[in-house]
């Protein structure tokens, strides 16, 4: 009998007693596990109508309270593992579990073979055995990312004739003070642009590893290879105001003013051709600029060179761009609304309170972006058919419905003023339905957004404006990498390593989409 068993009392009111107390503990930790599933869900259901609001005009706010919504469930989770009982098997709710992903393919195994060590049979005491097989099971691991010295060797000859020395040809390092590599250099730039680290912390983590890296000699470093990086950036702009397709946003960004120890508002401005949704085979790229205000000067001077359709919020800027600057003749822009503005204007309204209007604006808007999920990715032909027999009745409606609603509203209410947002909008608005290279919205544009708005607070350009300019070209060749689906820091490294003795007169190979990558770079 097990020692368990002999701890049993032989009374049955005692062990039904013992039961029951069981019983009670099971209800108690299913309970609690209801409650911590429910506030879970909750806490979803809320950091997703979060993300859906992320570039509103609070978007600093709803970014921060993204975070601890991220970290309170972070928390709940880690915590119900933590603590939860040990139910049985039956007791496990296994629709509640994540589903468990394979793990993926191209990664390299390291394969650790467990022998059998010297036994004997549990059953019969026997030694004698016969191999049976093998049981395979993976696990994901990770190994922490190391430093290494390359010690490249040229060699020498020597002619036998004349005693003439050569040496092996070996390519030119990409910044010759400091010795650093291709790898640690765009290791370091998407360290800090990409993954939002300042160099002080980059040098803390790297002194845990042993390697004293100070950050004044990594600012060096980051300095150097955007004015290497420069003439690529200038090309990989030119590619993108090629197009007659463009997204266009900004965002604010601190900046250090000299010698008051105060910081002012500059500017960040992303510039998107991204021609996926409308089956065009161009290349996807986009260019930032800085700027220290938010004078329409600036966007004026960006696409000065422009001659297309700009999808956009409504910026006063851009006012002027899409005008004709001769009488007769057609203005050189011609602006696409956003209807993500104007939904999002709704949706604000909704998530105050009881909106039974805004409500029923965030349904009409809805059925017009279920069309767009149908035909993303047709050709503009195609997408145009089916806007006409699908979304243009639809948006008609709309309107309509619109301006009745706005009849029987004070006019200086919240609705009201929503209403009117779109509907002095609605020109604009409703360009994409004729045309089917032209999107819905401007979300290509916030999407190059949001990584600003992420690292917005680990930035601060300090001493000029030169910092919001590095990162600004820095910023198109990472997001640009991503566009086109590489790992930003594989490209930079393949592109470092080859820069410096490259010719200046072929620099578009080094674009994204014209340098091939290999599998030792990334």
């Amino acid at each position: 009998m097990s020692q368990a068993a002999a701890d049993l009392p032989e009374d049955v009111e005692s062990l039904r007693a013992i039961i029951a107390a069981q019983a009670a503990e099971l209800a108690d930790a299913t309970r609690r596990l209801h409650t911590r599933d429910t506030l879970i869900e909750k806490l979803k259901a809320q950091l997703a109508a979060l993300r859906r609001a992320r570039f509103g005009a609070s978007s600093e706010k709803v970014e921060r309270a993204i975070e601890q919504f991220e970290l309170a469930l972070e928390d709940i989770e880690a915590t119900a593992v933590e603590t939860a009982p040990a139910l049985p098997a039956k007791a496990e709710d296994a629709k509640n579990k994540p589903a468990r992903q394979p793990l993926p393919d191209h990664l390299p195994r390291h394969e650790e073979v467990h022998e059998v060590q010297d036994c004997a049979c549990p059953t019969c005491g026997g030694r004698d055995f016969l191999k049976a097989g093998s049981v395979v099971s993976e696990v994901l691991d990770y190994v922490p990312a190391s430093f290494r010295v390359v010690r490249h060797v040229q060699r020498r000859i020597v002619c036998k004739g004349c005693d003439t020395e050569i040496k092996a040809a070996m390519p030119s390092p990409p910044i010759e003070r400091g010795k650093p590599g291709a790898g640690l250099i765009a290791h370091v730039l998407v360290a800090k642009y990409c993954d939002h680290l300042p160099l002080y912390r980059q040098s803390e983590i790297y002194a845990r590893e042993g390697v004293d890296l100070s950050r004044s000699t990594m600012a060096d470093w980051v300095g150097r290879a955007s004015a290497l990086l420069a003439p690529l950036v200038d090309a990989l702009r030119a590619h993108v105001f090629a197009g007659d397709r463009l997204h266009g946003d900004d965002t604010p960004v601190p900046v250090l003013e000299p010698g008051k120890g105060k910081t002012k508002t500059g500017r960040l401005w992303a510039y998107v051709r991204d021609g996926r949704p409308r089956a065009d085979p161009s290349p996807s790229a986009a260019a930032y600029f800085y700027s220290p205000d938010r004078k329409g000067a600036h966007p004026q001077g960006h696409l000065k060179g422009f001659r297309g359709v700009l999808h956009a919020d409504g910026y006063a800027g851009f006012r002027d761009l899409y005008e004709s600057k001769k009488p007769g003749e057609a203005a050189p822009i011609v602006e696409a609304a956003c209807l993500a503005h104007v939904r999002r204007k709704f949706f604000d309204l909704a998530a105050a309170g009881p909106a039974p209007i805004a409500e029923e604006a965030l349904r009409r808007i809805g059925e017009l972006y279920d069309v767009e999920t149908t035909i993303r990715g047709a050709p503009p032909q195609r997408r145009r058919e089916i806007r006409q027999q699908q979304t243009a009745p639809r948006f008609d409606a709309l309107r309509e419905w619109l301006e009745t609603k706005l009849k029987q509203l004070l006019q200086k209410s919240a609705t009201a003023e929503a209403i009117r947002y779109a509907l002095t909008r609605w020109t604009a608005l409703a360009r994409f339905i004729d045309d089917g290279t032209i999107e819905i919205d401007n979300n290509a544009a916030e999407r190059a957004i949001r990584p600003i708005a992420l690292g917005r607070k680990n930035w601060l350009f300090a001493g000029s404006d030169k910092g919001g300019e590095r990162a600004a070209g820095v910023l198109s060749m990472i997001e640009t990498a991503k566009l086109n689906g590489l790992d930003p820091e594989a490209y930079l490294r393949a592109v470092l390593a080859r820069i410096a003795d490259h010719p200046i007169n072929r620099i578009a190979d080094l674009l994204p989409w014209s340098l091939a990558v290999t599998p030792k770079e990334a």
